[in-house]
């Protein structure tokens, strides 16, 4: 995230701020006599020189409720950007519409999603913005070059140590959402999709969506990860979000947590926790192979776990 604020800064929200709260005392001048700490983080990568409105506004870079206002603004944008966008592309292309047709499937469902995304999306960015105020403040172990990592071959392995903590993690608290104390507050919400479509992938209550996400913003606080790992892994966990809600029922693997496992979990409750693999399902005693197409004529199945649907 400090790459993308240098490079926001420097062509969009150092004018913007300028205009929003200007420095009476600020001479607009060249990037490159400006304070030589700014762009920092993405000058380790290419030179690029803030712009002479980069200390022309009273609220300055380095200003905590600055960089917490930009930082929710991209993620927030980001956010829906890939939502709406990765949504709609996916129930094009891959979501099967015969689930339409599935009993279980609610009159304006899609709208309904789509407005419950749309509502939570706000909140879960306004509780994940201290985690990358953190990253940006160097409070992380997140790292530039490959030369910079643990030890030789850490540069392939942070990728399946990512997967493992994360698929644990996440496998632990969506379980714990299932528990009666917290389900009906929480995360019925979301249940409420028993024939899910992509739009649902954020149609959460806010906090069971930021209580989900919490693994992977807690490992680079934990475990050294190169930046631009972090990028690709960021947008891959966002479209798996949404890949695992398109219904797309061909690819019936035991080993990875995808859609057609996921629906189970949609349909049967307490089965199918995990995000990316069935592994902590496996050791929990929680997993259930996917039907196939039986999934049509799913009916409802009370829990037998953690508590029942309702």
């Amino acid at each position: 995230m400090d790459i993308f604020l240098d490079v926001l800064d420097t062509f969009i929200l150092d004018r913007c701020y300028a205009f929003l709260s200007p420095d009476p005392t600020a001479i607009l001048k060249d990037g490159s006599l400006t304070a030589p700490e700014l762009n920092r983080h993405v000058k380790v990568y290419y030179p690029l020189q803030p712009s002479k409105w980069a200390e022309a506004s009273l609220w300055k870079r380095d200003d905590l409720s600055r960089q917490a206002l930009s930082l929710y603004l991209i993620t927030w944008l980001f956010a829906m950007i890939m939502y709406l966008l990765g949504s709609l592309v996916l129930y094009h292309t891959l979501f099967d519409k015969r689930l339409l047709r599935h009993p279980r499937f609610l009159a304006n469902q899609i709208k309904l999603e789509i407005n419950q995304g749309i509502s939570a999306i706000p909140t879960i960015t306004l509780l994940t913005v201290p985690f990358f105020i953190a990253e940006i403040r160097g409070w992380s172990k997140l790292y530039d070059f490959t030369s910079q990592s643990p030890f030789w071959g850490y540069t392939l392995l942070q990728y399946p140590l990512f997967i493992c903590f994360t698929d644990s993690g996440i496998y632990w608290i969506h379980r714990g959402l299932h528990h009666p104390l917290v389900y009906r507050w929480l995360h019925k919400p979301h249940h409420k999709w028993a024939v899910p479509t992509p739009f649902a992938s954020y149609a959460f209550h806010p906090l069971d969506g930021w209580s989900q996400s919490l693994p992977y913003h807690i490992f680079p606080m934990i475990f050294p990860l190169q930046k631009v790992a972090y990028l690709g892994l960021f947008v891959f966990v966002t479209m798996w979000t949404v890949l695992i809600h398109d219904a797309e029922y061909l690819p019936t693997s035991e080993i990875i947590n995808g859609a057609s496992c996921h629906t189970m979990h949609h349909l049967y409750f307490n089965y199918n926790y995990g995000q990316f693999t069935t592994a902590w399902d496996r050791l929990g005693g929680t997993y259930r192979k996917p039907k196939g197409d039986a999934f049509m004529e799913a009916k409802p199945e009370h829990g037998k776990i953690e508590g029942k649907r309702d």
